[in-house]
């Protein structure tokens, strides 16, 4: 296997940087290293330092809002103003991890409710669970480092962090405004790696967590080879529905859809993906839908005012164009792009009624295409919209309170947004799939959670 990776820009495809990456030999040392941390509490960073550590990282994030900004945009490809809402977003998540730290805590358990509980006092505290390993995307490089590295921190986790082969710039910056900010030295390890190394830290017996953000086929496998008790988080992606009502505001509705649509060329998985629309408004969508879509400008992420930019790769690019030519072949037609830019570039798509059996039907598209469906009954759309195995974030556009409810009761998501896009989040709100599209929840403050674990002390005496 090749020792070194080359990252390349995916708007250009030219030479970024060449990195390292680790062997099996290698992996040894940093998973001992930092189980050694870990068992020895002594060297434990306590709550306070944690909070001074992290509110120093903060601060120095924030002086290098454009550096960060160019360098997720340079390996990632999202346009500057959306990279830039990235670096702003993470800087927030450390604050919102700093916050939750004094939220780690236990609780008195009730004694002396039967006869053989008296006398007693019992109470939990929170513990680190051990060991962190994460695996990330890379379709938000830094804002993900951030959700898996930050947090493992200030739950006071060593944390071994592999991001993903295409971008793993941001991550490095973030690691290294963290030794800044007076991270002892053994408590984050980034490493990069091959799929065998990275197999072999997530199924190690010294991992206590294993948190994922990507592909179900890679989470789903990962997990089955988990040492016992290693805990986990997945988070993976999914084919967002949109419910769309005859009496939707289409002033509100229409800039929402198309950004949760394109939305970093639709690299997002919660991204909008298939639209069901009433028939008594579908003309009327359509023209407004293609309208705001095809003002959309598509091209070098670096500029100011680019709204879609490049797929990370051009295999993905492929990929994208071979499932819009099977999707127009099986029956879709075709409203708006399908057509290749350059290598990565892709135009903003529209399909109306491609079969249920397409690719962009019944997978994650994770590409600049939205699916258009008309509908006359709510619940036959929404039984559509159900019928994939995964199920993330939904939306449902009404102006009605009642199908509003009726609606958000009937979606199988972990989230459903009223007349909003399904891309919207912030992260302090629970966020994750539910099915094959994950296990856990991945705000800030859910993952620390669940990187801590639970020890309860019992005091038994007479004067109890």
């Amino acid at each position: 296997m090749e020792s070194i990776i080359k990252i390349l820009s995916p708007y250009d495809q030219s030479l970024i940087k060449e990195l390292p990456l680790i062997q099996a030999r290698d992996l040894e040392k940093i998973i001992n290293a930092a189980q050694k941390l870990f068992d020895d509490q002594s060297l434990w960073i306590p709550a306070y330092k944690r909070i001074e550590i992290l509110e120093k990282a903060a601060s120095i994030m924030n002086t290098k809002i454009e550096e960060l900004t160019f360098l997720a945009l340079s390996e990632g490809g999202k346009p500057y103003k959306d990279s830039k809402a990235e670096v702003l977003r993470a800087i927030k998540g450390v604050k919102l991890a700093v916050e939750h730290i004094s939220h780690i805590k236990g609780e008195q358990v009730p004694m002396a409710l039967t006869e053989t509980s008296l006398n007693r006092l019992a109470f939990t505290q929170m513990e680190p669970i051990g060991v962190v390993a994460a695996i990330s995307a890379f379709n938000h490089p830094l804002n993900l480092a951030v959700h898996q590295i930050v947090t493992a921190v200030a739950a006071g986790c060593p944390v071994i962090f592999k991001p993903a082969m295409t971008t793993p710039l941001s991550s490095m910056a973030l690691a290294d405004i963290l030794q800044e900010a007076g991270l002892p030295s053994g408590w984050l390890h980034v490493i990069m790696c091959g799929n065998e190394v990275a197999e072999l830290l997530v199924t190690d017996p010294r991992i206590n967590f294993f948190s994922f953000i990507g592909s179900a086929k890679v989470g789903w496998y990962l997990k089955s080879k988990l040492s016992p008790g290693t805990r986990c988080a997945l988070e993976h992606g999914g084919a967002a529905p949109v419910i769309v009502e005859q009496d939707a505001d289409f002033d509100e509705m229409i800039p929402d859809l198309v950004k949760g649509s394109f939305y970093h060329a639709g690299q997002v998985c919660v991204s909008v993906q298939r639209i069901y629309v009433h028939q008594e408004l579908l003309d009327l969508f359509i023209e407004k839908f293609l309208k705001a879509t095809n003002k959309l400008k598509v091209g070098n992420p670096s500029e100011s005012d680019t709204d879609v930019g490049p797929l990370i790769t051009p295999k993905e690019a492929d990929r994208v164009e071979e499932w819009v030519s099977e999707a127009i072949a099986d029956g879709a037609k075709l409203l708006s792009g399908g057509e290749r830019i350059s290598e990565t570039l892709y135009q903003p798509t529209v399909l109306l009624n491609p079969s249920e059996s397409s690719k962009v039907s019944s997978k994650e598209i994770f590409g600049p295409v939205v699916c258009i469906y008309p509908f006359t009954d709510r619940d036959e759309a929404i039984k559509k919209a159900n019928a994939l195995d995964v199920h993330f974030q939904a939306a449902v556009f009404t102006k009605s309170l009642d199908i509003a409810l009726d609606t958000v009761k009937k979606l199988n998501a972990t989230a459903v947004m009223v007349n909003d896009h399904t891309a919207f989040r912030v992260d302090w709100m629970p966020f994750g799939g539910r099915d094959a599209s994950g296990i856990g929840m991945g705000g800030i403050s859910q993952s620390m959670d669940d990187m801590t674990r639970t020890k309860m002390t019992l005091f038994k005496s007479k004067f109890l």
